[in-house]
């Protein structure tokens, strides 16, 4: 049997070795490190059997037009908004994801913020770099407050969003979500409360934390009225996707002081160039956002034992379905309807 062409258009890491130490001699990746297709030949494209994309690279209708052999694409990562699903079941290519690694150190993360910003720690930091003596002082701390007995209010209640709120509970918080998308019931099984509408969560959440892909529907989903909607001197949190939230809606209620804090490690331009507002004002640690905001470049998801997982699982789902004929972790269902008469 001749090695599988796997197509790997925006690779991070060019050597791919453990993704080899999975696949053995079954799938002879070709590596490219792009963003733009063009920069990389039509044949590779054409001539693929699969691919393994990152989330540098859109695969875009036009793109999935011009994939004359691709059996499958894995998306290396959770998120797929760059993959057009849509377009792929059309053409009846199954897409998979990784929905099963760092999921707990998100969940760290969100966590991390949250503390981070609600026990000042920037701001003590700060206080005694440039002032050891004078900086010796608990007292008029911006954000600073007791946690125990407040709501922290989730958008979303899937692996993340639970292991979350399982951390969250721990702090003796109040867990309040809102999520259309699971079941009646499912609070029964978590011992959560749900509300029924995105509102109602906004006007009662102290501590306000994203868990949601990103989508037609979601896009945006925080702006001026929600953030308006929320209780002053609230906290918001986001680690999910960048695009979710309007950045200039968060600089506005925060320099209105409506907003107490916000954590956020995810933005809609990444890298941010050009910087938005609240960026350049973070940067240049204007005295009013001073201890109120935390920013990381996407990183939720990392720790040397969570990237092996991702690698690792993305391999064997290419071996599962292209060698063993198992698809797991499918986001596009319906591709079948469109395979069996899809010319190849």
């Amino acid at each position: 049997m001749s090695p599988l062409k796997v197509l790997v258009p925006d690779a991070h890491l060019r050597d791919l070795d453990v993704e080899r130490s999975v696949t053995g001699a079954l799938i002879d990746y070709q590596v490219y490190d792009e963003t733009n297709p063009a920069s990389i030949p039509d044949d590779a494209w054409a001539s693929c059997d699969a691919i393994l994309v990152w989330h540098r690279m859109k695969i875009t209708r036009e793109l999935v037009g011009r994939l004359a052999r691709c059996r499958m694409i894995v998306r290396v990562g959770v998120g797929f908004d760059n993959v057009d699903v849509e377009a792929c079941r059309e053409r009846g290519i199954p897409v998979s994801n990784v929905p099963n690694y760092g999921t707990t150190e998100v969940a760290d993360h969100a966590i991390a913020m949250m503390l981070f910003l609600a026990r000042g720690l920037g701001t003590y930091e700060a206080r005694l770099k440039a002032d050891p003596e004078r900086g010796f002082v608990a007292e008029n701390v911006p954000v600073v407050r007791r946690l125990r007995g407040s709501t922290f209010g989730a958008i979303g209640m899937g692996r993340i969003g639970t292991a979350i709120a399982r951390r969250v509970a721990s702090h003796d918080m109040h867990v309040v979500y809102f999520d259309p998308h699971v079941p009646e019931g499912h609070e029964l099984g978590l011992g959560y409360e749900r509300v029924k509408s995105l509102d109602t969560l906004l006007a009662r959440a102290d501590v306000l934390s994203l868990h949601v892909p990103l989508s037609d529907e979601t896009r945006n989903m925080i702006g001026d009225a929600q953030l308006q909607a929320m209780k002053p001197g609230g906290i918001l949190i986001n680690i999910a996707r960048g695009k979710l939230v309007d950045v200039d809606a968060v600089y506005r209620a925060l320099r209105a002081g409506h907003l107490a804090a916000a954590g956020l490690d995810v933005l809609p331009q990444e890298p941010p160039v050009p910087a938005p507002p609240l960026l350049d004002a973070w940067r240049a640690n204007e005295p009013w956002l001073a201890g109120r905001l935390v920013i990381t470049p996407h990183a939720a998801f990392y720790s040397e034992a969570g990237y092996l997982d991702m690698r690792t699982f993305s391999a064997e789902m290419l071996v599962d379905y292209l060698v063993h004929g198992r698809l797991r972790n499918n986001v596009n269902p319906g591709w079948q309807d469109a395979a069996s008469s899809t010319p190849r």
